[in-house]
C-alpha cells in the first residue's frame, strides 16, 4: 500500500513559470557541442605547456598541498583520492585512482610523476590493489612540474565550488609533453604522443633557444626519436621524421630478441623487451593460441622465466625449424611487432584550441611559456625584495636614531606608530616593524646583519630589473635552469632506433605533382591537382573551382610541386614558410582548412602574397611590392627560417600593405601595374639590396585614388597579360613598355599600359606570359575558367582588350595565374570550333 504523499502538490507547482519551447534537432546539436567542447578542453587532450590533463594536474596539486613531496613518508592513496575528489576532481574515484596508478606505472611513464608503494599493476595486465592498500608520494622530478607556482608564475581559475582555486596549468620546468607524452580519446579527435628522453628533449630546447633559426634536421640531432619505458626497438626513421614535421606520423616497434643454444642442435628465442603498451599475458597467450590452431610453425614450447631482475620469454623450437624464419613470422603475426600511430595533438592558446604540433612548434610553445613563467616569478621576487629592503630602511633609521625612537615610545600614550611616522619619514609598514622589533636588535651585530641584508637586497633588486629588461639574460636564465634538470634527472635512452635498408623518407611516399594552391579571401586555403582543372576555350563559362561562404570568394591562385616551399607573406609584412605537401589537400569543389590551423597569423593578419621555390640560394633575391607603390629588394637567404611565429620581411608604414613578392636573380626588370592600368618598368638593380627590417624605396608615383595591384619581372619575348574586373583582358608585347631610350626610372608615374574604361573595370592584375603559358581565371563566386593564353588576342598598351571570361551580373574576376599549358582532352561545348 503506498505510502500519502509527506507535502502539499500545492508548494512544488509554479503558476508564473514560463514554458519556452525549443526545436529537438537545434536543442540537440547545441548541447552536444558543449559536451564535445567541455571532453576537449576539460578531460581528454594535455595542455601543450605542461603535458597533462585536468585530473593529473589536480592529482599533482593536491598531493603537493599535503606536503606528499618526495622526502616526506609515503601516505594512502585513498586519501590523495579523496582530497582531489572532495577539492578539484567531482567525478568518480575509479577515475582519480586509475590516472594516479598510470603515473607511478614505471612501464607507463618514461618518468613517473608519482612514487608508489604497493602493487601499482604489472606489464602482464594485472590491476592494481584497492587504493585503501597502496600508498603514495610525488617523485623527485614532480617537484619541478610544480616548482615556483607559490610565485605567482601560473593562472588560477575557482574550483566546482568556488571554495578553492586551482591552477590551470604547472609551471613545469621541463618539456613534459614531449617527455612523457600522452594519450586521450576526446570527441571527434584524439592524441597519442610518445614519450621521449628527458636529456634529448632538453638538448633540442637547448638548441631552438640558442638558434631560433634552427630546422628539423638541427632538432633530430638531439631528439632521435620515442624513448619508451618499456625499451624496444624502433625500425626505421621515416614515420619518426614524418610526425616531427607535420605532428602525424607511424614507428615500428619490434621486440628484442635473440637467440639462445640449448639441448642437442635446439634454438630457443629469447624475449627480453616488447613493445610499449603491450600486455605481456597476452602476447603469450596470443602466440600459444596460434601454434595450438597451426598458423605457427617450428615452436615446441612458450613459457615466461620474467622475474624481478627483468623480462625474460622463452620460445623453445622444434629441432628441424629455422630459427629466423620463425622469429619473422612471430613478428608478422603477433604483437611483437607493433606500429605506434602518433598524433601530437594538444591544446594551445591557453586551452581554447586543439591543434596537432610538430616537433618544432611544441618545443616553441613550450619555451614561450617558461619565458613567461620565468617573467612572472622574477616580478614576484622583485616586489617581495622591494617590499622587504623598503622595510630594512624604516629599521636601519630606528637603529640610527634608538635613543630617540625609545623616548618618543616611551613618551606616547597609544600613538607611538603616528609619532614615529610623523618624526622620521616613515609609512604605516616601517613604524610598525620598529615597533614589533625585539630589544635584543639593538646590539652591534644585529646592525651588521641588517646593513648586510639590505647591502643583498639592493644586488638583488637591480639583478631582477636587469633581468626583466633583457630577453637574452632571460633566455640564459632558462637555459641554466634546464641544463640543471638534464644533468640531475637525465639518463640514456633505452629505445634503441635501428635503420632499414631502402627506407622511405615522408618525402618519398608524397608524389611529386603540380597542384594549383587556391585561398579565399576569408583565409580557406586548400591544395587541388592541377590536372582537376581541364582547358577551355577563352569566353567559357569555366568550372567551380571550391565551394565557398556567401560573403567568401577565392581571392589567390597559384601552382607549384608539393615538394616546394611555400612562403607566405602577410599584409602586415611578415613571411612564413611550408612545405607544399604540408597544405592539406581538398577536392575540387572542397571549401578547405582554415588559414589559422595552417600558420600562426593574428585575427586581422591576412596572407596577400605567396611565392614557391626549392631552394634559398645567396644569389637569388625578393622584391616586394606594397599597395602604396614601395619597392624593397632583399637577399632571398635572409628569411631562410623555420621560425613558428614567422619573420619580418619588410617594415610598413601606417597603412601600407604588403601585396606582392617576386624572385629574381638580381638582374631583372621590375614591372608595377596599378588599380587605373598605369604601369612602370625599372631594373631591379635601381633598389638597391636592404636588410629585413627596412622599409624599401619609392616605385611608383600613385595620382589619388590609385593603388599597386600587382607586379611582375619583364621578360624579353613575353607579353604583359592584364584582366579587368569586368573579364576583358590582353597581351602586350613587352617592348612595348621598354621605351627606346631603355628602361624607366623607379618612382615616376609611369605609362598608360591599360585603357580602363566602365566597360573593362579596373585591373586586377599582372603577369608576364607566353605563348606556351595557361591561365587561371577566377571570379568573386568561386568560379575558375583555365584557358591558353595563345588563345588571347595581342593588342597595344592603350587598348581595352578582348572577353576573357563570361560573368553573370554582380560578379567581378578578383584574380588569375599563369600555369604550365595543358593539352584540351575534350570539347566542353563552349568553344568556338576547331581551329
Amino acid at each position: 500500500m503506498s505510502k500519502k504523499p509527506q507535502y502539499d502538490p500545492e508548494e512544488i507547482r509554479y503558476p508564473d513559470q514560463t514554458i519556452v519551447t525549443s526545436p529537438l534537432v537545434k536543442e540537440m546539436e547545441q548541447s552536444y557541442i558543449e559536451y564535445a567542447m567541455s571532453v576537449i578542453k576539460g578531460r581528454a587532450l594535455p595542455d601543450v605547456r605542461d603535458g597533462l590533463k585536468p585530473v593529473h594536474r589536480r592529482i599533482l596539486y593536491a598531493m603537493y598541498e599535503d606536503n606528499l613531496t618526495a622526502d616526506k613518508p609515503f601516505k594512502k592513496s585513498a586519501t590523495c583520492v579523496g582530497d582531489v575528489l572532495g577539492r578539484y576532481h567531482p567525478h568518480g574515484d575509479a577515475s582519480v585512482y586509475d590516472a594516479l596508478v598510470r603515473l607511478a606505472q614505471d612501464f607507463s611513464m618514461r618518468y613517473p610523476l608519482v612514487d608508489g608503494h604497493g602493487n601499482f599493476g604489472s606489464i602482464d595486465g594485472d590491476p592494481p590493489a584497492a587504493y585503501r592498500y597502496t600508498e603514495a608520494r610525488m617523485s623527485k622530478i614532480s617537484d619541478e612540474m610544480l616548482r615556483d607556482i607559490e610565485k605567482d608564475t601560473v593562472n588560477w581559475d575557482p574550483n566546482f565550488d568556488e571554495s578553492r582555486k586551482e591552477p590551470r596549468v604547472l609551471p613545469s620546468r621541463f618539456p613534459n609533453l614531449l617527455v612523457n607524452g600522452s594519450a586521450g580519446i576526446a570527441v571527434g579527435m584524439a592524441t597519442n604522443i610518445p614519450p621521449h628522453n628527458l636529456r634529448e628533449v632538453i638538448n633540442a630546447t637547448i638548441c631552438v633557444l640558442d638558434n631560433p633559426e634552427a630546422t628539423l634536421a638541427d632538432l633530430m640531432e638531439h631528439v632521435k626519436g620515442p624513448d619508451f619505458p618499456t625499451k624496444g626497438i624502433i625500425m626505421g626513421r621515416s614515420g619518426i621524421r614524418a610526425a616531427y614535421a607535420t605532428g602525424r606520423g607511424r614507428v615500428c616497434v619490434r621486440a628484442r630478441t635473440e637467440f639462445e643454444e640449448f639441448g642437442k642442435d635446439r634454438t630457443r628465442i629469447i624475449v627480453t623487451e616488447i613493445p610499449y603498451q603491450v600486455n605481456k599475458r597476452q602476447l603469450i597467450k596470443n602466440m600459444a593460441d596460434q601454434v595450438e590452431d597451426k598458423r605457427l610453425e617450428g615452436i615446441s614450447d612458450i613459457r615466461d622465466e620474467s622475474d624481478r631482475n627483468g623480462m625474460r620469454v622463452v620460445i623453445e623450437l622444434k629441432r628441424d625449424a629455422n630459427p629466423q624464419v620463425v622469429l619473422n613470422r612471430l613478428f608478422a603475426q603477433t604483437q611483437l611487432q607493433t606500429t605506434f600511430a602518433i598524433n601530437m595533438l594538444a591544446l594551445v592558446d591557453d586551452q581554447s584550441q586543439p591543434k596537432i604540433l610538430s616537433l618544432r612548434h611544441i618545443l616553441d610553445e613550450y619555451i614561450a611559456f617558461q619565458e613567461e613563467i620565468i617573467i612572472r616569478r622574477t616580478k614576484y621576487d622583485l616586489k617581495k625584495a622591494q617590499e622587504r629592503a623598503h622595510l630594512l630602511e624604516g629599521l636601519l633609521i630606528a637603529q640610527d636614531n634608538i635613543d630617540e625612537v625609545i623616548r618618543i615610545i616611551r613618551s606616547s600614550y597609544d600613538n607611538a606608530r603616528e609619532n614615529l611616522m610623523n618624526r622620521f619619514g616613515l609609512d604605516d609598514v616601517q613604524a610598525q616593524a620598529i615597533l614589533d622589533m625585539r630589544l635584543k636588535a639593538l646590539q652591534g651585530l644585529d646592525r651588521e646583519k641588517l646593513e648586510a641584508e639590505y647591502k643583498e637586497l639592493e644586488e638583488r633588486i637591480a639583478y631582477f630589473q636587469q633581468l626583466l629588461g633583457s630577453e637574452e639574460m632571460l633566455r640564459g636564465v632558462l637555459k641554466d635552469e634546464l641544463s640543471a634538470i638534464r644533468d640531475k634527472y637525465g639518463d640514456d635512452r633505452v629505445t634503441e632506433i635501428q635503420d632499414v635498408e631502402d627506407e622511405i623518407d615522408i618525402e618519398d611516399l608524397i608524389e611529386e605533382e603540380e597542384c594549383v594552391f587556391t585561398l579565399t579571401a576569408g583565409g580557406y586555403i586548400k591544395r587541388t591537382p592541377a590536372s582537376t582543372y581541364r582547358t577551355q576555350r577563352r569566353g567559357g563559362k569555366g568550372i567551380t573551382a571550391m565551394a565557398t561562404k556567401e560573403e567568401d570568394y577565392v581571392d589567390t591562385v597559384f601552382t607549384a610541386s608539393t615538394h616546394d616551399y611555400i612562403l607566405f607573406f602577410t599584409n602586415k609584412g611578415r613571411v612564413h614558410r611550408k612545405k607544399g605537401y604540408q597544405i592539406p589537400e581538398a577536392g575540387r569543389t572542397a571549401k578547405g582548412t582554415n588559414l589559422v590551423n595552417v600558420l600562426p597569423i593574428e585575427q586581422d593578419e591576412k596572407v596577400t602574397a605567396m611565392i614557391h621555390l626549392r631552394e634559398f640560394p645567396e644569389d637569388r633575391y625578393l622584391v616586394m611590392v606594397t599597395r602604396a607603390g614601395t619597392v624593397k629588394r632583399i637577399q632571398l637567404s635572409s628569411i631562410f627560417t623555420a621560425r613558428k611565429a614567422g619573420i619580418r620581411a619588410i617594415t610598413l608604414e601606417e597603412g601600407d600593405e604588403l601585396i606582392c613578392v617576386r624572385e629574381t636573380d638580381g638582374e631583372q626588370a621590375i614591372l608595377i601595374v596599378t588599380h587605373d592600368g598605369m604601369t612602370i618598368c625599372f631594373k631591379e638593380t635601381d633598389v638597391r639590396c636592404m636588410g629585413r627590417d627596412a622599409c624599401g624605396v619609392r616605385g611608383i608615383n600613385l595620382r589619388p585614388g590609385d593603388f599597386v595591384v600587382g607586379a611582375a619581372r619583364a621578360k624579353q619575348d613575353h607579353q604583359v597579360l592584364m584582366i579587368t574586373e569586368n573579364g576583358y583582358g590582353k597581351r602586350t608585347e613587352m617592348d612595348e613598355y621598354i621605351r627606346a631610350g631603355g628602361l624607366q626610372k623607379r618612382g615616376g608615374y609611369g605609362l598608360k599600359g591599360y585603357n580602363v574604361t566602365d566597360k573593362t573595370g579596373p585591373v586586377v592584375g599582372v603577369k608576364v606570359v607566353n605563348d606556351n603559358d595557361d591561365v587561371l581565371v577566377i571570379n568573386d563566386a568561386g568560379v575558375i575558367i583555365r584557358m591558353a593564353v595563345s588563345g588571347i588576342s595581342t593588342y597595344g598598351r592603350t587598348a581595352q582588350g578582348v572577353k576573357i571570361m563570361n560573368l553573370e551580373e554582380g560578379v567581378k574576376v578578383i584574380s588569375f595565374a599563369r600555369t604550365d599549358h595543358e593539352e584540351e582532352e575534350e570539347d566542353t561545348g563552349t568553344t568556338e570550333g576547331e581551329e
